[in-house]
């Protein structure tokens, strides 16, 4: 893959609790000058990075909602994806209620996830973290499947703050959970090009990672998302 072909597949990603402003807007430069696909950021600091990109159509505003348990209320997550579009996001990554689908209450996730994504409209893309190192095999077929159900534009590994990354395992189930026309985000500790052709080969179509220029220039990351 050439670079400029690696750098359209990744979200830019910064979700540190401590990231400043000037954090933020390095950032988005990196992004503009690398033509990365997304900037991942904290919902406070969507405006922050929207000034640097507003003139910059294709490299979209994304932002976390629910995040990083998914254990909010689904009123909490609406409100959170209203205000994060009205603040310049085009791209919202919602974490499921995690525990709500180990407890089988299918239901409730599914509507989880449709809330947002109608909240979201045809104003922002919607992607479903579904937290895959939390998950059984079958648990994690299941989130991707009501996922589908419920409209999302993608499925998601990782929110890269428990317990484990993404791997080409899990991209591959995925994969096969939502069929062809619904994107798969890897996420979590990829650090590398040999990382993201792995997870591209698995059925990987967005790459979220703090480690986007380093990975497209052939470096190794030692970042820890």
């Amino acid at each position: 893959m050439r670079n400029e072909q690696i750098a359209r597949l990744i979200d830019h990603t910064l979700l540190k609790p401590d990231a400043s402003r000037d954090d933020v807007i390095k950032l988005a430069k990196e992004a503009k000058e690398y033509r990365f696909a997304s900037v991942c950021v904290n919902p406070g600091q969507i405006e922050t990075a929207y000034e640097i990109l507003k003139d910059t159509p294709e490299v979209k505003v994304c932002t976390v909602i629910g995040f990083p348990l998914g254990a909010s209320t689904t009123e909490t997550k609406i409100f959170e994806t209203t205000d994060a579009i009205k603040r310049g996001a085009t791209e919202v990554d919602m974490v499921i209620n995690i525990g709500a689908l180990k407890d089988k209450n299918d239901e409730l996730v599914l509507q989880d996830i449709k809330a947002v994504i109608e909240a979201a409209g045809c104003r922002a893309l919607t992607k479903v973290i579904i937290e895959t190192c939390l998950m059984t095999e079958e648990e994690k077929v299941r989130a991707c499947e009501l996922s589908v159900k419920a409209g999302a534009h993608f499925v998601k590994t990782s929110t890269g703050f428990s317990t484990g990354g993404a791997t080409a395992e899990d991209i591959a189930l995925m994969r096969k959970a939502v069929g062809p026309d619904v994107g798969v985000k890897a996420s979590g500790g990829v650090r590398n090009l040999e990382d993201v052709e792995k997870l591209v080969e698995a059925g990987a179509t967005r790459i979220g990672t703090s480690s986007g220029i380093a990975i497209v220039n052939g470096q190794q990351s030692q970042s820890a998302y």
